[in-house]
């Protein structure tokens, strides 16, 4: 097994880890920065195997299925803790993982036309606009400043421009993937 599917296997197993440090009140705080620390550390794995595997043309059909895989159960797992811990909405939550169900749909569509697509520049931010937006949340800074005699919460303020900014991206990446593909949606009924 080559590296970039070793990086693979061991983002998809530190998941429960993630998750079991972010839901358990053992640790207190730290619980969450512990989480944080190894929901960073996974999604720096996804982007380095991915370069390893297209820059040594260690690409496999082991890594095309399982990288995916990996990447819905770390994005999925942090979103459904965060609703859990009351940190994001739940129906920003079901956006988001419906739209990964429709995009993996939509894939096995293409894979069974031989037709593999790219993710495109609107899949890209959309992925590294969740990524950031699950960090701030899992961190759920709470630091309060004095601006202009007002206190605020710049994390928390930063936070909810995250989410919006992330739903806005999976709302456009989808439709931008499905128009692209449109085709395949009608071939794939005869």
């Amino acid at each position: 097994m080559n590296l970039p599917n070793k990086l693979t296997i061991i983002r998809a197993a530190v998941v429960p880890f993630f998750v079991f440090f972010l839901l358990t009140d053992l640790f207190g705080a730290a619980g969450d920065w512990i989480a944080l620390g190894i929901f960073v550390a996974a999604a720096f794995t996804d982007l380095f195997d991915g370069y390893l595997a297209r820059k040594y043309k260690l690409v496999t059909n082991f890594g095309k299925f399982m990288d995916p895989l990996a990447d819905k159960l770390l994005v999925c797992s942090a979103l459904i803790c965060l609703v859990h811990l009351g940190r994001l909405e739940p129906w920003i939550a079901i956006i988001i993982i419906a739209r990964e169900f429709i995009i993996s749909g939509f894939r096995l569509i293409a894979s069974d036309q031989g037709v593999v697509i790219a993710a495109s520049m609107w899949c890209n931010a959309k992925t590294l606009v969740q990524l950031i937006m699950i960090g701030f949340l899992i961190g759920n800074v709470q630091l309060e400043v004095s601006v202009g005699g007002m206190q605020i919460k710049p994390f928390v303020i930063c936070s909810e421009v995250l989410k919006w900014a992330a739903l806005a991206l999976t709302i456009i990446s989808l439709i931008d993937y499905i128009w692209k593909n449109r085709d395949l949606l009608k071939t794939a009924g005869k």
